[in-house]
């Protein structure tokens, strides 16, 4: 396919560094506004979109307290040889915790005076009807039930009667962000077309669909599929800690709002990759020779985008080192680079800054 002489190039290129700026403060504008609309829908649906986000943290919690009670629950010995046995099975208490949605702590109490209190209604035992000695290997163990979604080490806490509303905003920017992706994305290919010569152009249309698709993936990916893994490496440590979470929703959501958005954005390394190839600012070889200084920036990248914690990281790191190697096959398949474009591009510019 002829492309344009290095004159036709030169000759179409009509953008100063200007107009180039005045191009994007329209852009920006235009995104901004779009951006304020569907943050203001975003208000109508961030309640439920609030509990929404809340799920993935109660369920990490009830399984890491149900698991933490189960391990309690296998460890337990009688105080003294022949003692009382545990009330029930460990088949029960796992058909009560998965088919019934239980939760339970295991307690241990006097049975004798437990009966004696309820049967006579004495509240307290006199001293003289004792040596004065707790007996401790009289205790009796029982299960206290309750549903796991009443158990208060499930639920997410607020530390502040204004933090309700942070939280509502929050959810609701979050929202206005995903519905404004698809407009947000439009006007940043828009400012990059007008920068572009007429043979390039058509690069942008194909990409915008692909663009808005990769971010929404990387988005769902991390909502459905990385929240659980990262969720469950974090309160695993905190268990090999010794220490009991009270997470706090406010916390939660930040970290919700940092992860899928760094998500959407990294996957969008293949069609920057076979865009920049397409204009000319990198070629098939060079991709393929610097591959391990690409894995090494991904890796740094992936550290900043998401929370310091090795999952998220690697969970991030990983797909995006796969869609290198993809955006290289995909330059391949597209025939290898076209006809280098940057340097009379350069050129032009540097040209009408001196004009």
């Amino acid at each position: 396919m002829p492309h344009p002489s290095d004159d036709d190039l030169f000759n179409s290129s009509t953008m100063t560094f200007g107009e180039h700026l005045e191009e994007l403060r329209t852009c920006l504008i235009r995104a901004a506004a779009g951006l304020a609309i569907t943050v203001l829908l975003g208000f109508f649906v961030a309640r439920p979109v609030v509990h929404l986000i809340e799920q993935p943290l109660r369920k990490a919690l009830g399984d890491y307290y149900t698991e933490r009670a189960i391990e309690q629950f296998d460890a337990w010995q009688p105080r003294r040889a022949g003692g009382a046995a545990l009330p029930y099975s460990r088949s029960e208490v796992i058909d009560a915790v998965e088919q019934h949605g239980l939760s339970f702590e295991l307690r241990e109490l006097h049975a004798d005076r437990l009966a004696r209190v309820l049967g006579s209604g004495t509240a307290a035992v006199a001293d003289g009807d004792t040596a004065g000695m707790f007996d401790t290997e009289s205790l009796v163990p029982v299960l206290l039930w309750q549903p796991l979604s009443r158990d208060s080490r499930v639920s997410i806490t607020t530390l502040s009667a204004q933090e309700a509303f942070g939280i509502y905003v929050k959810a609701a920017l979050m929202v206005g962000v995903v519905l404004a992706s698809p407009w947000i994305f439009f006007q940043l290919w828009t400012f990059v077309a007008a920068g572009l010569y007429p043979h390039e152009k058509k690069w942008v249309w194909t990409f915008l669909p692909v663009s808005i698709g990769l971010f929404l993936a990387g988005v769902l990916l991390a909502f459905f599929f990385v929240f659980d893994f990262v969720l469950d490496y974090l309160l695993q440590f905190n268990a090999w800690l010794g220490l009991d979470p009270d997470p706090r929703i406010s916390e939660w959501l930040g970290f919700v709002l940092i992860l899928p958005i760094g998500f959407g954005l990294g996957f969008q390394l293949p069609l920057v990759m076979l865009f920049l190839e397409r204009i000319g600012v990198f070629d098939v070889a060079t991709y393929a020779s610097q591959w391990r200084i690409a894995v090494l920036v991904i890796v740094i990248v992936s550290a900043v985008l998401t929370p310091a914690d090795p999952y998220s990281m690697l969970f991030l790191a990983v797909p995006l080192c796969l869609l290198y190697f993809g955006g290289l096959s995909l330059c391949r398949w597209f025939g290898g680079n076209v006809e280098t474009a940057a340097r009379p591009r350069l050129a032009a510019q540097a040209t009408k800054a001196s004009q």
